[in-house]
């Protein structure tokens, strides 16, 4: 018997938390051919979906499906949302919340992915190696060690220590804060 995921439990979770906290909790979701949304209202195959008590009725946050209705410019719609395509949830007013890998459906999960190991699928990862059964396989590789010289950390001269590198000024960089 597989484990069941602890993704739909933490949707519910986190839907509990900002409902009881006064908050919206909107879902960000993936949408594919499972996905039953207005689609007038995708964007770049994205929807978020606000499932907050007061916009939706008929809310179930089952283990496979989220299914609700909701209205979109005023006409009612029935929303279902396979658990596996979403991939947020969080507060509309603080953001706060918890992010998820979207994953393929079932049908469509590439060899490999689903957990179980066959025994055509071993590949010699030191020598970089992957079975031709399978195609290319991403490897580790080893990262040929700086010398002593070039890492400055051996000096026979009585030089100041290299100064710390300077933050880099082009593209901004994301901090988490726990």
């Amino acid at each position: 018997m597989s484990e069941t995921s602890t993704k739909p439990y933490l949707i519910r979770a986190l839907h509990e938390w900002c409902t009881d906290n006064g908050y919206t909790p909107f879902l960000a979701v993936t949408v594919d051919e499972r996905v039953t949304v207005p689609r007038e209202h995708v964007k770049d195959g994205e929807i978020v979906l606000n499932v907050g008590r007061l916009a939706t009725s008929k809310l179930d946050l089952g283990n496979e499906y989220i299914e609700f209705q909701a209205r979109f410019g005023g006409v009612a719609r029935q929303i279902s949302v396979p658990v596996d395509a979403v991939t947020a949830i969080y507060a509309r007013e603080t953001g706060h919340g918890m992010a998820f890998e979207a994953t393929p459906p079932a049908a469509k999960r590439p060899v490999g992915l689903a957990g179980a190991v066959d025994d055509d699928s071993t590949s010699n990862a030191a020598d970089g190696e992957a079975s031709s059964d399978h195609g290319a396989r991403p490897a580790l590789a080893a990262v040929p060690a700086l010398d002593d010289d070039a890492t400055g950390s051996e000096s026979d001269d009585d030089t100041d220590p290299p100064s710390p590198p300077t933050p880099d000024k082009g593209r901004p960089r994301l901090t988490v804060i726990k």
